[in-house]
């Protein structure tokens, strides 16, 4: 059950991602003033990391912004060491 739980919440938190994303995207096409580095970094840190990174990937989007890009990674290696620390904690 809790697992249900968790694997909607992740999808539609990373469906949310793309989406704000998406808006960004089309802001930046327009010359419209635009969702700020701050706020997409804040959105990857709360696990929307994985739906950023296929957004990246598909459109190339905020790909070659090393200010950003060294921060963002950096947020999705923290989250991988904390998933793993939780993983060896529950399986040890």
């Amino acid at each position: 059950m809790i697992w249900n739980i968790i694997t909607i919440y992740l999808l539609l938190i990373n469906i949310i991602t793309f989406v704000i994303r998406w808006i960004d995207k089309r802001k930046s096409i327009k010359h419209k003033r635009r969702i700020s580095e701050k706020q997409l970094l804040i959105f990857s840190a709360m696990w929307w990391f994985i739906g950023a990174i296929i957004w990246m990937t598909v459109w190339h989007h905020k790909t070659i912004k090393w200010k950003f890009l060294w921060k963002f990674w950096l947020i999705v290696f923290a989250w991988m060491v904390v998933l793993s620390l939780i993983y060896y904690f529950l399986h040890r």
